[in-house]
């Protein structure tokens, strides 16, 4: 690879440029997050359209899922704003039905069977019960879970209990769903399934924030890719847009930005 000016890498896009819709799904506004002394989250500042997928992309310890739980409100940021469909994400009763999170972790109950589980996720998020019926079924049998819908989850596979995972997190229909390595544990026929219901959901109007260390699923997926690194969002644009900054014989991809980007920065003079 040439030697990169990684200061030309440092862009916010402009996101008309790629799409038309002008409302914005997610905005943050120097948004913060400080453990003692140590900053997780450094100003991060966000545009994300509605009806996109947006990749989320960092080394382990850059303040992913911080950022992800901040916006989900499940952690209070130290200093700036966040809004979720125009919500301030402090208001998290207002931003409750808009949301649905897949972290790393599925919040799921050993004890209960899938089909259990699901239905007492739906009367969290009071869908009727006729409708949650409906949704339940549609949703188990997409992910090939209907056959095991009886058993217990503390015998489901952690590739089971991933898919369970999504379907709460699609179950409401919410307007903004964020997917923490949504296809961990996935077989590939379920990764395939994974990425085709992301591509239907924002085709649908809904808008998808996704973390994965798969960045060919990202190059694949996503409209707008942002990188953090160290807790900054050191880089941001339209996949072509990125790639187009790096030059190789064999042509560019992601993973040579996400390297370019999370490597040369720490020893650039121009950051």
């Amino acid at each position: 690879m040439d030697a990169l000016d990684v200061s030309k890498l440092t862009l916010r896009c402009d996101p008309h440029l790629k799409m038309t819709n002008t409302n914005y799904a997610i905005e943050t506004s120097g948004l913060t997050k400080r453990f003692g002394t140590t900053v997780a989250v450094d100003g991060v500042d966000l545009s994300v359209p509605e009806g996109s997928v947006y990749g989320f992309l960092g080394p382990n310890g850059a303040g992913k899922t911080t950022t992800m739980r901040m916006l989900t409100s499940l952690t209070k940021p130290t200093s700036g704003d966040a809004w979720i469909e125009g919500n301030p994400v402090s208001d998290r009763d207002a931003i409750r039905a808009s949301i649905g999170y897949l972290p790393e972790d599925p919040p799921v109950f050993d004890e209960l069977t899938g089909l259990e589980q699901l239905e007492y996720f739906a009367r969290l998020r009071d869908i009727p019960p006729d409708e949650a019926d409906q949704r339940i079924d549609h949703w188990m049998d997409r992910f090939d879970l209907t056959a095991d819908a009886g058993k217990r989850i503390d015998d489901y596979s952690k590739g089971m209990r991933q898919k369970v995972g999504l379907i709460q997190a699609l179950l409401h229909e919410p307007a903004v769903v964020f997917l923490d390595e949504p296809t961990s544990g996935l077989d590939p026929r379920a990764a395939r399934t994974v990425l085709d219901v992301i591509t239907e959901v924002t085709a649908a109007g809904q808008t998808v924030f996704l973390s994965t260390h798969i960045l060919s699923v990202v190059e694949e997926l996503a409209d707008l890719v942002g990188v953090l690194y160290e807790g900054r969002l050191v880089t941001e644009g339209t996949p072509i847009e990125l790639t187009a900054q790096v030059e190789t014989d064999a042509g560019s991809t992601l993973e040579d930005v996400f390297l370019a980007v999370t490597t040369d920065r720490a020893t650039s003079p121009d950051v």
